[in-house]
């Protein structure tokens, strides 16, 4: 809920696939055991890690497109929550309003809540196509809070973050330990104020940031 102006609180905007809920390696596997693709998870540029078995040629960007698609309209149930996110959400949702905005098309919003909320995370969800900062700014603009969280495993929208909305404290984390070293760093590039791949670590880090001692947490 929207605390309102006369009753700011800390906003927590966080994505999902790779922070909350596994998603590139599912969507490997479904590739490999559905549609004849090996995909290479040691390569974060999707044109150049997608190829066919047999010939060895990669896939077409709209066939990518595709098959993302695809495995969004059919297999979102493979898909099982990054440790200690489940937790780490809602222990944050005492101290601060949490949502999540995630790059998936309107369509599929009521599903991705529905995906979340089965996992025990019970969340607005905002959706966007592109960089994520202009819609960061509406959801500020909508929540008015006292201060800002964006939590994202992309480089690219921590920079959209910081570009669109004053004073946002961004947190780069990408829990899926195949796919985070190979990633551009948000942290090092400057545009997230740190760089935290798991939730054991996020959430005190977090808790910190929003004034709360993390022992209470552990023992309330």
């Amino acid at each position: 809920m929207n605390a309102g102006p006369a009753d700011p609180r800390p906003l927590i905007v966080c994505d999902c696939d790779e922070v909350l809920l596994h998603m590139v390696t599912h969507f490997r596997d479904w590739l490999a055991e559905t549609q004849g693709v090996t995909f290479n998870l040691g390569s974060h540029n999707f044109a150049e890690a997608m190829r066919y078995e047999g010939s060895g040629e990669p896939v077409a960007p709209d066939e990518i497109w595709r098959l993302l698609g695809s495995f969004f309209d059919t297999e979102m149930d493979r898909q099982h929550p990054i440790e200690g996110a489940v937790h780490a959400l809602n222990t944050l949702a005492h101290h601060a309003d949490v949502v999540i905005l995630t790059n998936l098309v309107d369509a599929r919003r009521e599903h991705r809540a529905q995906q979340l909320a089965t996992h025990g995370i019970d969340a607005r969800v905002y959706t966007n196509q592109g960089p994520k900062g202009p819609a960061l700014a509406r959801i500020v603009e909508e929540y008015r809070p006292s201060r800002t969280f964006f939590i994202d495993d992309l480089a690219q929208h921590h920079r959209s973050a910081r570009e669109t909305v004053p004073g946002v404290v961004t947190l780069h984390l990408c829990g899926e330990a195949l796919l985070a070293p190979h990633i551009p760093c948000a942290h090092s590039a400057g545009h997230a104020d740190a760089r935290i791949d798991t939730w054991d670590e996020a959430l005190p880090w977090l808790l910190e940031q929003l004034g709360v001692e993390h022992q209470q947490e552990k023992t309330a």
